[in-house]
């Protein structure tokens, strides 16, 4: 049988009575730690734990990336013997466990899970954000080129009005063997290079943000602020999480005054992004507009003027009228996709007078 087992956020403190029952049972356990950081300290508290003083019966057994990745050993075994992993958080935020599960049951080996308090649930309810407002979740690495998505993720995510969730890169295995966590000073360093080619306006000096550190130690800590008012804070050591609010809702932002230390006012960054698509829709509804004005008083000249008119002209700049008035309620609800499609369908309605008369109406 094979039992993929949450630590939760806070060590071997954090081990629920129903999973230490289970570990007792086991002939084999294995930690990974590449997901996030298990220290020493909290492995040798779990063998205290399990085993007390008793060091001969020591089953547990730290293992890497890798020999949790190939899997083969440990769902071998598991067809014969009772082995559990166990894991930072909840089990299956790490999408190598959650593949490792799928392929137990697969070959129809017994499993078990018990779930966790995850990091990353935990770090947005300690902010006082609401979690039904985050968009897409995004880890930075420390090489540059990983910034790339992150931005155009962030981008994304503010144009909905959404918040941003930044995971820091982890590494168990630093150059000295001590764990390795990338600073938030770092990596807002690498997204403001970004944003000297980009020009969206989401990273930026008075971009606001959320750094959340060490959440579920005695030695958390949450600090918000501008890029600006962060860049030269000691952070410490992590692991680390950024967020970049969207849209603020007065009780989120009552909350992050009460519950992180806050450096400048929050303010919703959605606002300060360049958007492509709304920056269009902004300058093209009124050309069209204008210019279909120009067209009815051309065509209404005529017709005091004794031409006749047919009368499916006033038609055209009907439904003209009508995709203009279709792109302005889309732009309201931030539908921009479909606010430039009933631009596009008006200019073209202008166009076909403007091709029958002989006049340029955008002029």
């Amino acid at each position: 049988m094979l039992w993929i087992i949450g630590l939760g956020i806070n060590g071997a403190k954090g081990i629920s009575l129903h999973a230490l029952d289970i570990l007792k049972t086991c002939d084999k356990i294995f930690i990974e730690r590449f997901t996030s950081q298990l220290t020493d300290s909290d492995i040798d508290e779990l063998h205290d734990i399990l085993y007390g003083q008793n060091k001969g019966n020591q089953i547990i057994k730290i293992v890497p990336r890798w020999y949790v990745e190939d899997g083969r050993e440990i769902l071998s075994m598991s067809s014969n013997e009772i082995i559990a992993i166990l894991t930072y958080g909840d089990p299956f935020i790490a999408t190598t466990l959650n593949e490792l599960y799928v392929r137990a049951v697969k070959n129809s080996i017994q499993t078990g899970i018990i779930h966790a308090a995850s990091g990353l649930t935990s770090l947005i309810g300690e902010t006082g954000l609401h979690l039904y407002k985050f968009g897409r979740t995004v880890t930075v690495m420390s090489d540059p080129q990983s910034c790339i998505s992150v931005y155009n993720i962030v981008h994304d995510n503010l144009k909905s009005g959404n918040h941003s969730l930044i995971l820091t890169e982890y590494s168990n295995i630093n150059n000295d063997n001590s764990p390795f966590f990338l600073d938030p000073k770092k990596v807002f360093q690498m997204l403001k290079e970004i944003e000297t080619d980009v020009k969206y306006n989401v990273f930026t000096n008075d971009t606001f943000v959320i750094v959340a550190s060490r959440i579920g130690s005695i030695k958390q800590n949450i600090i918000a602020g501008k890029i600006e008012s962060l860049k030269d804070f000691d952070f410490g050591n992590g692991p680390h999480s950024i967020i970049v609010p969207g849209i603020l809702h007065f009780t989120e932002t009552d909350a992050l005054r009460i519950l992180s230390k806050i450096i400048d006012e929050p303010i919703d960054n959605s606002k300060l992004i360049y958007d492509i698509s709304r920056s269009m829709v902004e300058k093209y509804i009124p050309k069209a507009k204008e210019a279909l004005e120009q067209m009815r008083n051309y065509i209404n000249k005529k017709s005091n003027q004794n031409e006749k008119i047919n009368e499916g002209i006033y038609n055209v700049i009907e439904n003209a009228e009508y995709y203009l008035y279709d792109a302005e309620r889309f732009f309201i609800q931030k539908k921009m996709e479909l606010s430039i499609l009933s631009i596009g369908y008006a200019e073209g309605l202008i166009d076909s007078l403007r091709y029958q008369w002989g006049i340029n109406p955008w002029s």
